[in-house]
């Protein structure tokens, strides 16, 4: 090979050495970017919208003619611990919506000490005919997670898991009127309508055992059945739809907790289709169709405490009589 050609050849090998160089350069720049953006969105997440909390309002056209209307809150995974204050603050404020009844789908709590904290700010509240459900966060501390997790499908249960003072919550829960849905059925009148509830035990943690609406009974004739489920499982919504319930209230799911802007739920911690992970939907089986409220939840997991394209919230539900 002559000078001209050793020459020529090292120029070559010089400009492909420029090139691989220029795009590991673009190469780590871009992986840095991503890097940059996911550790925002995780730091927005955090900080701003997981305490960002929202009052969806809805309405329910169920009631029969003439009826009088009554406001439903429902609340669902407030995943307490103490010193979320600006949680705390917020939930004492509920009370003025002024509801007639309370509708509470579990995960209320993070960690042991959670319990007094959460009462004092529910007090109000606790004082309106209520009725609730347990989560598995209300019966096992929370372990640490990478909050990426959540998009991986349905969490599992880990059998060595803290348990939580649950008994204390609910005792207190019942000490002050509210009725517990643990695969159970009660029956209560309000403002002469009589409310037929019925309600499981966690699906997540395959707790629930179906126990079916009252039957009739003294008092009013049957106005509304309504079932209450921590984890909008299938099996658990076709078991109350097929069982004649006029709603099903619902949380467990955060709302998808990381969302894609425009498109929304990504999963939904259970079998529940991504596109009813929250809101006001509709459940259809055995012929029969029901409104379906699942709430996009209060809180996250104390281990991950990330929101994104997915507000905290409380629900209001106005039931009222068809136009």
């Amino acid at each position: 090979m002559g000078k001209a050609q050793v020459r020529a050849a090292r120029q070559a090998a010089g400009r492909r050495r420029a090139r691989l160089v220029s795009a590991a350069k673009a190469a780590a720049v871009a992986t840095g970017t991503v890097a940059a953006t996911g550790a925002g969105m995780v730091a927005w997440g955090a900080l701003v919208e997981a305490r960002n909390f929202a009052v969806r309002t809805e309405q329910l056209r169920i009631l029969p003619p003439g009826a009088r209307p009554f406001r439903i809150l429902h609340l669902s995974d407030i995943h307490l611990i103490p010193s979320q204050q600006d949680k705390l603050e917020w939930l004492s404020g509920l009370a003025d919506l002024k509801p007639d009844l309370v509708v509470n789908t579990g995960d209320n709590i993070g960690a042991a000490a959670s319990v007094a904290p959460l009462l004092r700010a529910l007090d109000p509240l606790l004082d309106v005919p209520g009725v609730f459900v347990p989560g598995s966060n209300d019966y096992y501390a929370p372990k640490p997670a990478n909050p990426l997790r959540y998009l991986a499908g349905p969490s599992r249960q880990d059998p060595n898991r803290t348990e939580l003072p649950w008994e204390e919550l609910f005792d207190a829960f019942e000490a002050r009127g509210w009725l517990n849905l643990s695969n159970q059925h009660f029956s209560r009148v309000l403002h002469g309508i009589r409310l037929d509830f019925a309600g499981t035990d966690d699906p997540h943690l395959g707790l629930d055992a179906w126990p079916g609406f009252p039957g009739a009974g003294a008092g009013p004739a049957r106005s509304l059945r309504i079932g209450v489920t921590h984890a909008p499982y299938r099996r658990v919504l076709d078991a109350m739809t097929d069982g004649g319930a006029d709603v099903i209230l619902a949380g467990h799911t955060h709302g998808g907790q990381i969302c894609v802007p425009g498109y929304g739920a990504l999963v939904t911690n259970c079998d529940l289709p991504t596109w009813q992970a929250s809101g006001l939907t509709e459940w259809s089986s055995g012929g029969r169709t029901v409104p379906l409220e699942v709430s996009a939840g209060i809180g996250t997991s104390p281990k991950a405490p990330v929101r994104f394209a997915c507000r905290p919230e409380a629900v209001v539900l106005d039931v009222v009589s068809p136009a």
